[in-house]
C-alpha cells in the first residue's frame, strides 16, 4: 500500500510554473462521448439490435475491438502535455454497460494506469450509460449514486440518461463530480429545450444543497449537454458564468463559453459547430489562493487525426459510423478536459 501511495503522488507532481519560485502539482478530469460504444452481444433488456453482427451496423468483433482501441489510443493522450501518466478522472458517456468500459481500461495502452470504474444502468431507451473512470490512487470513492433524470411529455415519462453522482478524495481533499448527457434534440431544439432545462434544474438544485450542507464544496460538472454553453439550460438554469470575475460564492464558471464564442466547437451538425461536451467548475475552484487544487486551464482535444481529412464530413470529428456504414474512426465528439493544479510544498 505504501507504494502504491507513493507511486499516486508521484504522478500528481508534475511541476509547470506560473511565477519565478513556485511549483504545481497537476490534476487533469476529462469528459469524452465514446459514441456508441457497444458489445457486439444481444441484451435482451435494451435496443442493441442494431450493434450485432446480424444488426444494421454488422457490428463485429473485430469492429468493436477496433473501436476499443481507438478510444483507447485516445484516451491514452488527453492530458500528457502537463501530465505524462495522462487524465486522471474521465466522465464518458454512450457506453452499452460496464463490460465495455472493462475491456477498454484492460487495453494495453490503459491498462498500466490501473483506471477503476464507477457506473450505474441507465433507463434510457437506446441503452447508453454514463460513467467515470479513474487512476487507482489518485482518487479514493466515497460516495456514488445514479440519480434520476425525470421528464415527461404529455404526461408521460421520457426515459433517458441518470446524472452520475461521484464524492470522493484526491489529495487529500473532497471533490465531487457529477457525470450528464442530457436528452437529445431529437425532435427539434426548441421542442426538446425543456428535457435539457430539467437536467440542468436537477444538477443546480444539487449544488446548492451542497453548497448550503457544505460551503465552499468543490464539485465539477461534466458531459456532453446537448446544448452550447449559450443555451437556456446552462445560461438561465445552471446559471454558468464566462467570466471567472462575475462568479460569486455558490456559483459556477463554464471555461467552455470562450471556446464557443470563438467558434471552437466538439461536435458539428450539417456545417455548424456546436460546444456540446462541456466542464463546469465550482466557485471553490477558482481561487487561486488557496491551498487546495484550483482551475488553471481548458483544452477542446481537437487532433488532426481525430478530424476527417475529406469527404463530405472533411473538418468534421472523425467518427465510427456516417450513418450505417462503418468508417472506423474514433467519436463524433471531440474530448474536453481541464488542468487543476495547487501548489506543492
Amino acid at each position: 500500500m505504501k507504494k502504491l501511495f507513493f507511486f499516486a503522488i508521484y504522478i500528481l507532481t508534475n511541476v509547470i510554473c506560473f511565477g519565478q519560485s513556485k511549483d504545481y502539482k497537476v490534476l487533469g478530469v476529462g469528459f469524452y462521448n465514446l459514441e456508441n460504444l457497444f458489445d457486439t452481444e444481444d441484451d435482451p433488456l435494451i435496443r442493441d439490435e442494431e450493434f450485432l453482427p446480424q444488426g444494421e451496423k454488422a457490428w463485429t468483433k473485430e469492429k468493436y475491438s477496433e473501436k476499443i482501441a481507438n478510444m483507447a489510443y485516445v484516451i491514452s493522450q488527453l492530458g500528457t502535455e502537463l501530465s505524462p501518466s495522462g487524465l486522471s478522472i474521465i466522465g464518458v458517456s454512450e457506453i452499452e454497460n460496464r463490460k465495455v468500459l472493462e475491456d477498454l481500461v484492460a487495453h494495453p495502452l490503459l491498462a498500466q494506469r490501473d483506471y477503476r470504474i464507477v457506473h450505474y444502468d441507465s433507463p434510457d431507451k437506446r441503452g447508453i450509460d454514463v460513467a467515470l473512470i479513474y487512476q487507482n490512487g489518485h482518487l479514493k470513492v466515497e460516495e456514488s449514486k445514479n440519480l434520476p433524470l425525470l421528464i415527461y411529455s404529455d404526461e408521460e415519462r421520457k426515459f433517458t440518461r441518470d446524472v452520475l453522482y461521484v464524492r470522493g478524495e484526491v489529495d487529500g481533499e473532497e471533490m465531487i463530480f457529477l457525470v450528464n448527457h442530457w436528452p437529445s434534440r431529437s425532435g427539434g431544439a426548441a421542442r426538446s429545450a425543456p428535457f435539457r432545462n430539467e437536467g440542468a434544474k436537477l444538477c443546480k438544485n444539487l449544488i446548492d444543497s451542497l453548497e448550503a450542507d457544505k460551503p465552499g464544496r468543490k464539485v465539477l460538472l461534466m458531459g456532453d449537454l446537448n446544448d452550447d454553453p449559450t443555451s437556456e439550460s446552462v445560461k438561465s438554469f445552471l446559471l454558468a458564468k464566462k467570466d471567472i470575475r462575475a462568479v460569486k460564492k455558490g456559483g459556477l464558471f463554464n471555461p467552455m463559453e470562450n471556446f464557443y464564442n470563438k467558434g471552437i466547437g466538439s461536435n458539428a451538425y450539417r456545417d455548424n459547430w456546436s460546444l456540446f461536451d462541456q466542464i463546469i467548475l465550482s466557485h471553490a475552484l477558482l481561487d487561486k489562493k488557496q491551498k487546495g487544487f484550483f482551475y488553471y486551464q481548458a483544452n477542446i482535444f481537437n487532433k488532426k487525426f481525430l478530424t476527417n481529412k475529406s469527404g463530405q464530413y472533411k473538418g468534421y470529428p472523425f467518427r465510427t459510423f456516417s450513418g450505417s456504414a462503418y468508417s472506423g474512426g474514433y467519436s463524433d465528439h471531440y474530448p474536453v478536459f481541464v488542468y487543476l493544479v495547487k501548489e506543492k510544498k
